[in-house]
């Protein structure tokens, strides 16, 4: 795994009515450092939201709530020892996992599957609306080895 990147494990509480999966808790470690904000996003089917990074130290936490998404990262940070590494996850609606992003990686999602994916993400900084820690590549891009039109292997 990518130096920083950290998977949780969310515990869905089902019972007849539905069910209830906590999220966030600040006893976990996993929230570390804590979070400033938070913020969900809805896309449709197929949508490809990648790839951008953030160069001021903020880290980001998916969690994807209802749909499914799978979430790229790939580090190319100087005297990184995963330097050169890509991890993916698939996340939501069967794997209710969170998943933390060193945000000086390149990281994005896919929405996989036929229906609408939402993403929440606890960012450890507060978004700047005029001066955002934010540098973005297009989703197809060479710099980054990973194809999101490639079929899922198995």
């Amino acid at each position: 795994m990518i130096e920083g990147v950290d998977v949780r494990q969310l515990e869905v509480n089902a019972d007849e009515r539905g069910h209830l999966v906590e999220v966030f808790r600040e006893d976990w470690e996993f929230y570390e450092p804590a979070p400033a904000m938070s913020y969900y996003s809805m896309s449709y089917p197929g949508i490809i939201r990648a790839w951008h990074r953030h160069t001021e130290g903020q880290v980001d936490h998916f969690v994807c709530p209802d749909g499914r998404i799978k979430v790229g990262i790939y580090d190319d940070r100087e005297g990184s020892p995963t330097r050169g590494e890509v991890n993916t996850f698939v996340i939501g609606e069967h794997e209710q996992r969170a998943v933390r992003i060193p945000g000086a990686c390149w990281h994005g999602f896919k929405v996989v599957g036929d229906e609408p994916a939402i993403l929440i993400n606890f960012p450890t900084a507060l978004y700047d609306y005029d001066d955002p820690d934010e540098e973005r590549l297009p989703y197809d891009t060479d710099e980054v080895p990973l194809d999101w039109e490639e079929p899922p292997h198995g």
